[in-house]
Protein backbone atom coordinates (compact mmCIF):
# COMPACT_ATOMS: atom_id res chain seq x y z
CA UNK A 1 0.00 0.00 0.00
CA UNK A 2 2.93 2.51 -0.72
CA UNK A 3 3.71 2.42 3.40
CA UNK A 4 7.32 3.56 4.85
CA UNK A 5 7.66 1.60 8.17
CA UNK A 6 9.85 3.76 10.64
CA UNK A 7 12.62 1.18 11.64
CA UNK A 8 14.68 3.71 14.12
CA UNK A 9 14.26 2.48 17.77
CA UNK A 10 15.22 5.90 19.05
CA UNK A 11 12.76 7.82 16.84
CA UNK A 12 10.06 5.75 18.45
CA UNK A 13 11.46 5.82 22.12
CA UNK A 14 11.18 9.70 21.73
CA UNK A 15 7.27 9.59 20.26
CA UNK A 16 6.26 7.17 22.83
CA UNK A 17 7.95 9.69 25.71
CA UNK A 18 6.23 12.56 23.66
CA UNK A 19 2.66 11.28 23.84
CA UNK A 20 3.00 10.85 27.95
CA UNK A 21 1.16 6.89 27.43
CA UNK A 22 1.79 5.24 31.07
CA UNK A 23 0.83 2.42 32.84
CA UNK A 24 -2.78 1.00 32.27
CA UNK A 25 -3.48 3.72 29.62
CA UNK A 26 -6.01 2.83 26.52
CA UNK A 27 -4.12 3.65 23.27
CA UNK A 28 -5.92 3.38 19.80
CA UNK A 29 -2.41 2.82 17.38
CA UNK A 30 -3.33 3.36 13.65
CA UNK A 31 -1.09 1.74 10.96
CA UNK A 32 0.72 -0.52 13.06
CA UNK A 33 2.49 -1.63 10.39
CA UNK A 34 5.03 -3.91 11.23
CA UNK A 35 4.88 -3.46 15.06
CA UNK A 36 7.96 -1.52 15.88
CA UNK A 37 5.97 1.37 17.51
CA UNK A 38 3.47 -1.42 19.14
CA UNK A 39 6.01 -2.85 20.87
CA UNK A 40 7.06 -0.02 23.00
CA UNK A 41 3.59 1.18 23.57
CA UNK A 42 3.08 -2.26 24.99
CA UNK A 43 6.49 -2.07 26.91
CA UNK A 44 5.27 1.35 28.45
CA UNK A 45 2.46 -0.95 29.76
CA UNK A 46 -0.63 0.81 27.44
CA UNK A 47 -3.50 -1.50 26.89
CA UNK A 48 -3.29 -1.12 23.07
CA UNK A 49 -5.56 -1.64 20.26
CA UNK A 50 -4.28 -1.37 16.88
CA UNK A 51 -6.18 -0.84 13.81
CA UNK A 52 -4.45 -2.28 10.53
CA UNK A 53 -6.35 -2.23 7.09
CA UNK A 54 -3.12 -4.38 5.59
CA UNK A 55 -4.27 -8.00 6.20
CA UNK A 56 -1.22 -9.60 5.32
CA UNK A 57 0.60 -7.15 8.19
CA UNK A 58 -2.08 -8.02 10.41
CA UNK A 59 -1.59 -11.46 10.42
CA UNK A 60 2.31 -11.10 10.86
CA UNK A 61 1.48 -8.95 13.82
CA UNK A 62 -1.18 -11.57 15.08
CA UNK A 63 1.96 -13.89 14.80
CA UNK A 64 4.71 -11.95 16.61
CA UNK A 65 2.40 -9.84 19.13
CA UNK A 66 -0.56 -11.62 19.49
CA UNK A 67 -0.02 -13.16 22.61
CA UNK A 68 0.12 -10.11 24.09
CA UNK A 69 -3.19 -9.97 26.33
CA UNK A 70 -2.64 -6.05 26.41
CA UNK A 71 -3.26 -6.15 22.55
CA UNK A 72 -6.07 -5.95 20.55
CA UNK A 73 -5.51 -6.56 16.83
CA UNK A 74 -8.65 -4.86 14.25
CA UNK A 75 -8.56 -4.97 10.80
CA UNK A 76 -10.41 -1.82 9.69
CA UNK A 77 -10.03 1.34 7.68
CA UNK A 78 -8.89 3.81 10.47
CA UNK A 79 -10.92 6.61 8.27
CA UNK A 80 -14.39 4.79 9.21
CA UNK A 81 -14.35 2.49 12.08
CA UNK A 82 -16.47 3.26 14.66
CA UNK A 83 -14.47 4.50 17.80
CA UNK A 84 -17.56 3.44 20.28
CA UNK A 85 -16.83 0.01 19.33
CA UNK A 86 -13.34 -0.03 19.52
CA UNK A 87 -12.97 2.06 23.23
CA UNK A 88 -17.00 3.02 24.39
CA UNK A 89 -16.61 5.45 27.47
CA UNK A 90 -12.99 4.68 28.10
CA UNK A 91 -10.73 7.85 28.01
CA UNK A 92 -7.56 6.95 25.51
CA UNK A 93 -4.50 8.64 23.46
CA UNK A 94 -4.14 8.08 20.23
CA UNK A 95 -0.82 7.69 19.04
CA UNK A 96 0.19 6.94 15.07
CA UNK A 97 2.23 7.35 12.46
CA UNK A 98 -0.18 8.11 9.82
CA UNK A 99 0.28 7.40 6.26
CA UNK A 100 -0.07 10.57 4.70
CA UNK A 101 -2.72 10.10 1.91
CA UNK A 102 -5.10 9.93 4.85
CA UNK A 103 -3.87 11.63 8.01
CA UNK A 104 -6.16 14.77 8.00
CA UNK A 105 -8.97 12.74 7.69
CA UNK A 106 -8.38 10.19 10.04
CA UNK A 107 -7.16 13.04 12.99
CA UNK A 108 -11.22 14.70 12.29
CA UNK A 109 -12.60 11.70 12.26
CA UNK A 110 -11.27 10.97 15.97
CA UNK A 111 -11.51 14.50 17.19
CA UNK A 112 -15.47 14.55 16.11
CA UNK A 113 -16.47 11.48 17.70
CA UNK A 114 -18.63 11.83 20.69
CA UNK A 115 -15.98 10.52 22.55
CA UNK A 116 -12.42 12.42 21.44
CA UNK A 117 -8.84 11.23 22.60
CA UNK A 118 -7.37 13.08 25.13
CA UNK A 119 -4.64 13.70 23.50
CA UNK A 120 -3.19 12.60 19.96
CA UNK A 121 0.76 11.81 19.24
CA UNK A 122 0.77 11.62 15.14
CA UNK A 123 3.70 11.72 12.65
CA UNK A 124 2.89 13.53 9.32
CA UNK A 125 4.56 14.69 6.51
CA UNK A 126 6.91 17.84 7.96
CA UNK A 127 4.18 20.62 5.28
CA UNK A 128 1.28 18.91 7.25
CA UNK A 129 2.08 19.23 10.39
CA UNK A 130 3.12 22.78 9.52
CA UNK A 131 -0.23 23.77 8.33
CA UNK A 132 -1.85 21.91 11.31
CA UNK A 133 -0.40 24.69 13.87
CA UNK A 134 -0.07 27.22 12.02
CA UNK A 135 -1.12 30.87 12.70
CA UNK A 136 -2.62 33.55 11.07
CA UNK A 137 -1.64 34.71 8.11
CA UNK A 138 -1.01 31.42 7.44
CA UNK A 139 -4.50 29.60 8.34
CA UNK A 140 -6.18 26.74 6.44
CA UNK A 141 -8.99 24.65 6.88
CA UNK A 142 -6.92 21.80 8.87
CA UNK A 143 -5.59 24.93 11.23
CA UNK A 144 -9.05 25.48 11.48
CA UNK A 145 -10.07 21.58 12.19
CA UNK A 146 -7.26 21.10 14.26
CA UNK A 147 -6.99 23.37 16.34
CA UNK A 148 -11.05 23.93 17.13
CA UNK A 149 -10.72 20.21 19.30
CA UNK A 150 -6.77 20.60 20.46
CA UNK A 151 -3.64 22.26 21.07
CA UNK A 152 -1.28 21.32 19.09
CA UNK A 153 2.64 21.28 18.54
CA UNK A 154 4.98 20.41 16.68
CA UNK A 155 7.02 18.16 19.26
CA UNK A 156 9.87 16.67 17.08
CA UNK A 157 11.34 16.71 12.97
CA UNK A 158 12.20 13.63 11.54
CA UNK A 159 14.53 12.69 9.21
CA UNK A 160 13.53 10.85 5.90
CA UNK A 161 16.18 8.57 6.69
CA UNK A 162 14.49 6.74 9.73
CA UNK A 163 12.26 4.86 7.31
CA UNK A 164 12.36 2.37 4.89
CA UNK A 165 12.01 2.87 1.97
CA UNK A 166 12.83 6.07 2.97
CA UNK A 167 9.91 8.96 2.29
CA UNK A 168 10.26 11.85 -0.25
CA UNK A 169 9.53 14.21 2.36
CA UNK A 170 10.28 15.01 6.01
CA UNK A 171 8.15 14.20 8.87
CA UNK A 172 6.85 15.65 11.98
CA UNK A 173 5.39 14.42 15.46
CA UNK A 174 2.79 16.54 16.76
CA UNK A 175 1.01 16.34 19.95
CA UNK A 176 -2.31 17.08 20.24
CA UNK A 177 -4.23 17.86 23.30
CA UNK A 178 -8.31 18.15 23.27
CA UNK A 179 -9.70 21.37 24.06
CA UNK A 180 -12.92 20.66 25.58
CA UNK A 181 -13.44 25.08 25.98
CA UNK A 182 -13.60 25.08 22.21
CA UNK A 183 -16.05 22.26 21.14
CA UNK A 184 -18.98 23.18 19.64
CA UNK A 185 -22.21 21.51 18.89
CA UNK A 186 -22.23 19.26 15.43
CA UNK A 187 -24.41 21.87 13.70
CA UNK A 188 -22.35 25.06 14.92
CA UNK A 189 -18.81 23.40 13.89
CA UNK A 190 -20.31 22.00 10.63
CA UNK A 191 -21.58 26.17 9.95
CA UNK A 192 -18.41 27.38 10.65
CA UNK A 193 -16.50 25.16 8.29
CA UNK A 194 -19.09 25.60 5.78
CA UNK A 195 -18.27 29.56 5.91
CA UNK A 196 -14.82 28.83 6.04
CA UNK A 197 -15.27 26.67 3.18
CA UNK A 198 -16.54 29.46 1.06
CA UNK A 199 -13.52 31.92 1.74
CA UNK A 200 -10.61 29.77 1.52
CA UNK A 201 -12.10 28.51 -1.67
CA UNK A 202 -11.43 31.96 -2.77
CA UNK A 203 -8.57 32.80 -0.73
CA UNK A 204 -7.23 35.38 -3.16
CA UNK A 205 -10.58 37.60 -2.44
CA UNK A 206 -11.42 39.71 0.56
CA UNK A 207 -13.68 37.78 3.20
CA UNK A 208 -16.55 39.94 2.26
CA UNK A 209 -16.08 39.12 -1.55
CA UNK A 210 -16.39 34.97 -0.73
CA UNK A 211 -19.10 34.65 1.45
CA UNK A 212 -20.83 37.18 -0.44
CA UNK A 213 -20.42 34.90 -3.13
CA UNK A 214 -20.51 31.43 -1.40
CA UNK A 215 -23.93 32.43 -0.03
CA UNK A 216 -25.33 34.04 -3.05
CA UNK A 217 -25.74 37.46 -0.99
CA UNK A 218 -25.07 40.58 -1.05
CA UNK A 219 -21.87 41.77 -0.49
CA UNK A 220 -23.04 45.64 1.70
CA UNK A 221 -25.06 42.81 3.40
CA UNK A 222 -22.08 40.18 4.48
CA UNK A 223 -19.79 43.77 5.40
CA UNK A 224 -22.50 45.13 7.64
CA UNK A 225 -22.09 41.83 9.62
CA UNK A 226 -18.72 41.62 9.48
CA UNK A 227 -18.25 44.94 10.76
CA UNK A 228 -20.82 44.55 13.76
CA UNK A 229 -18.68 41.92 15.25
CA UNK A 230 -15.30 43.91 14.52
CA UNK A 231 -13.71 41.75 11.74
CA UNK A 232 -12.61 43.93 9.07
CA UNK A 233 -14.66 42.97 5.63
CA UNK A 234 -11.21 43.00 3.46
CA UNK A 235 -9.31 40.59 5.12
CA UNK A 236 -8.17 37.31 3.84
CA UNK A 237 -9.58 34.41 5.06
CA UNK A 238 -6.13 33.10 5.85
CA UNK A 239 -5.69 35.86 8.08
CA UNK A 240 -8.62 35.07 10.44
CA UNK A 241 -8.42 33.51 14.20
CA UNK A 242 -10.63 30.33 15.06
CA UNK A 243 -12.51 32.67 17.30
CA UNK A 244 -13.18 35.29 15.00
CA UNK A 245 -14.21 32.39 12.43
CA UNK A 246 -16.57 30.86 14.93
CA UNK A 247 -17.79 34.89 15.91
CA UNK A 248 -18.29 34.61 12.05
CA UNK A 249 -20.75 31.42 12.00
CA UNK A 250 -23.15 32.83 15.37
CA UNK A 251 -23.30 35.75 12.99
CA UNK A 252 -24.22 34.35 9.95
CA UNK A 253 -26.30 31.57 10.78
CA UNK A 254 -28.02 28.52 8.54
Amino acid sequence: MGQNFLVEPSIVRRIVAISGVRTGDLVVEIGPGLGILTRELLHAGAEVVAIELDHELKRFLEADLGQSPRLRLVERDARHVDIAGLVGNRPYHVVANLPYSVATVVIRHFFEALNPPARMTVMVQREVAERMVAAPPDMSLLSLATQLSADASIALFVPRDVFVPPPKVESAIVLMNTRDAVQRSPKARDRMFELATMAFQRKRKTIANGLSQGLDAPKSGIEDTLRSIDVDPQRRPQTMTLEEWLQIAEALPQ
